[in-house]
């Protein structure tokens, strides 16, 4: 079912083409970050240029030169660090990351009245301490996001996150942009994603399975497996798992969908 769903994706993915190549392997310097310390691993060499990984301390990226956004940010993902994260204020300290070359990173005058907002690949929600809510405001964990896809559908799938992870004590959580089609846009030097993802694996039930959504106001939720998913980013997303258990699909909360109340734009 899902085949037909994704083939004209496929079909016309400029950047994520899927190439027939053995995976590309990341040895990550934080590997607490991973399902069973294995970082994603990238099977179209496309996206394989100039790739760096930045650890912060309860999450990771991988961040991509060309797009100038993460490919993908990871979580161990543990309710005792949600209860830490309740209360503590939002200071929306957004950075560029100095530890990326000039020529590599997103700057804060690339979104500059460009009508996007700065989104969280890994959330301030989910940030226990001020040292790591900093952290999660580097451009090098933003891609460039619809406004009301932000605020409303991509809220409401962080805050299920979060209730699946308090009930379940700990979830990994890997996020990710990807670029499909042939008219990928802009703003300033960072490309702007048609879709974005969120694959949560849940350690207790030994089940995964992803949200897929476009990067547009009111955008369908699509819920589907993670083999699929790597199919469609071109990325294996869960290195550790065979194919049939990303097959399996762990059972995701029904986000509501339902438009954004107005707040102030951050972009």
């Amino acid at each position: 079912m899902f085949q037909k769903l994704f083939a004209g994706l496929a079909l016309g993915a400029a950047l994520l083409a899927p190439a027939l190549v053995p995976s590309l392997a990341l040895a990550s310097n934080c590997p607490s970050h991973y399902l069973d310390a294995r970082a994603p691993e990238i099977k179209n060499p496309k996206l394989a240029t100039a790739t760096r990984e930045l650890c912060y301390g309860v999450f990771g990226v991988v961040h991509s030169g060309v797009t100038r956004t993460p490919l993908w940010s990871a979580e161990n993902l543990r309710a005792d660090n949600l209860e830490a994260a309740e209360g503590l204020k939002r200071d929306n300290a957004f950075h560029a990351e100095s530890r990326l070359p000039r020529g590599e990173r997103a700057e804060l005058a690339d979104y500059a009245r460009s009508g996007l907002d700065r989104g969280h690949m890994a959330p301030n929600g989910n940030m226990p301490d001020p040292r790591s809510q900093r952290d999660s405001f580097t451009l090098a964990n933003m891609v460039p996001q619809d406004h009301e896809h932000n605020r409303a559908i991509w809220a409401r799938i962080e805050e299920a996150v979060r209730k699946m992870a308090k009930k379940e004590g700990q979830l990994y959580v890997i996020t990710g942009p990807a670029f499909l089609g042939a008219n990928l846009r802009k703003v300033g030097n960072v490309l702007v994603p048609t879709h974005l993802y969120k694959v949560v694996y849940s350690p207790r039930q030994k089940l995964a399975a992803a949200w897929f959504t476009e990067n547009r106001a009111q955008a369908e939720i699509q819920v589907i497996p993670v083999a699929e998913l790597e199919r469609i980013v071109g990325i294996e997303l869960l290195p550790s798992l065979s194919r049939q258990q990303k097959e399996r699909m762990l059972n995701l909360p029904k986000i509501r969908q339902k438009k954004a109340r107005f707040t102030p734009r951050f972009s």
